[in-house]
């Protein structure tokens, strides 16, 4: 009877030790899901910071161009009549020390407007370009073809590929 007591513990201790095998079995599955669901998590928020560091990097650029383009157009006015004062002065003044001084700050609003990468759009006798161009009336012109800027009243300017200001133009019939 001893014998079989000891084949009956034995048997109790192999049956025991088979459930701890599938119990830990079930747990180390029940773990491995549980660190997918957790690395899948963490990828998906970190693809999801990405996104979002690059949304407000772009975001930032795009104020900061607004910002500038605000103040770059508010500074075209001031060149234009800068220009025309400077294309209207008497013969007489030509040489005049302060007219020089005056031309001096035109050439220092022109630099700076380059080094914002501002571009001067003055179309005459090129075809008009609604995209570029504000034509303000037409006229008939000798030797123009049909839809192409006869004159420039205003001089546009562009930054990149954003338009400041359109250039005012007459167009040929």
């Amino acid at each position: 009877m001893a014998q079989d007591e000891t084949q009956v513990n034995g048997a109790d201790d192999i049956s025991s030790t088979a459930s701890e095998a599938t119990a830990t079995v079930d747990q180390l599955e029940t773990l491995q899901a549980q660190v997918n669901q957790f690395r899948e998590g963490w990828q998906r928020e970190r693809a999801e910071f990405a996104n979002f560091k690059r949304r407000i990097e772009r975001e930032t650029k795009d104020t900061y161009q607004n910002a500038s383009s605000d103040v770059l157009k508010s500074v075209l006015p001031i060149l234009d009549d800068f220009e025309r004062a400077l294309t209207n002065v008497p013969e007489d003044l030509q040489n005049h020390p302060w007219l020089n001084g005056t031309r001096m700050i035109q050439r220092k609003f022109i630099k700076m407007l380059e080094e914002f990468g501002v571009t001067v759009v003055d179309p005459t006798g090129q075809p008009f370009d609604p995209n570029l161009h504000q034509a303000i009336g037409m006229e008939d012109a000798d030797g123009v073809e049909s839809g192409h800027v006869v004159r420039t009243e205003l001089k546009g300017y562009t930054v990149g590929d954003r338009v400041l200001r359109p250039a005012l133009v007459r167009v040929s019939k």
